[in-house]
């Protein structure tokens, strides 16, 4: 059995990876509520957007974590065609549960199917993207923790989505975000508990890439563009603000117009 160190870098690529989740869920859900307040390609535009930002912040967190896991007696590497194939699940599986929530006509329905298209998502995420590792040896897992592991991901995200489109305020989207960071936290570190690893030495050179020659690069990538998108969405007005700033140039126009302030509707 190889011995397995998850935590390499100390706190620091847990506490990353955790605050990445949050960013991630942070953006997806707030880009739910203002799915929820548009209509038509608005709608759209900005369920896609929460899927974006969902899915990459959850592959984002699980590779970041990865930066502190080895095995004592091999070397790691990553199929690259597989870690691409896990950021592309990721984003397709969120989407369906997100657009389901989305379009759903009952909230509850619509809170249930989102929270387990966006659970599932991150443990297909997780799992493919444990797939592509590559070692001197053979990967197990723990029936039984994988199990949990989807299980924690299913319920925390439903949590997190139900707050995000029940509960109002800026304290409630803060906590929810939090809730979805865990729930992805969560669900790597028990999905990467169930894994055992039997070593078997070898000389062949390993295929794929390693973390700090392809998984790192992305994951700044990634990261920069959901701080940027979180920074946009933050600054762009809601649907509610765009009401009332052209309410409010329709009353200048009136009192420009004809002198006297119309009432308004």
């Amino acid at each position: 059995m190889g011995g397995m160190h998850h935590f390499t870098y100390g706190w620091l690529t847990p506490l990353l990876s955790f605050a990445m989740a949050c960013v991630g869920g942070a953006l997806g859900l707030r880009c739910m509520v203002r799915a929820l307040a548009a209509t038509g390609t608005s709608r759209r535009n900005w369920l896609a957007m929460a899927s974006l930002a969902i899915g990459s912040g959850i592959w984002t967190m699980h590779f970041v974590a990865m930066l502190g896991f080895s095995v004592s007696g091999s070397a790691i590497r990553y199929n690259v065609p597989l870690t691409v194939l896990s950021l592309l699940v990721a984003i397709l599986v969120v989407g369906a549960g997100v657009f389901t929530a989305g379009y759903g006509r009952s909230r509850t329905r619509s809170v249930l199917l989102g929270g387990l298209g966006t659970g599932l998502g991150v443990a297909a995420m997780h799992y493919i993207g444990m797939a592509a590792l590559r070692l001197h040896g053979d990967v197990g897992y723990s029936p039984l923790l994988v199990t949990l592991s989807v299980l924690i991901a299913v319920a925390a995200a439903t949590a997190a989505l139900w707050a995000a489109l029940t509960v109002q305020g800026t304290s409630a989207a803060a906590g929810a975000s939090l809730v979805m960071g865990v729930a992805v936290s969560g669900m790597h570190y028990t999905g990467m508990a169930a894994v055992s690893v039997r070593l078997a030495p070898g000389q062949a050179e390993l295929q794929g890439a390693t973390a700090t020659e392809f998984i790192f690069p992305l994951a700044v990538v990634l990261g920069s563009f959901l701080f940027l998108t979180s920074a946009f969405v933050a600054l762009s007005p809601t649907a509610q603000q765009r009401m009332e700033s052209e309410s409010a140039v329709r009353r200048l126009y009136d009192v420009e117009t004809h002198g006297v302030e119309l009432p308004s509707d």
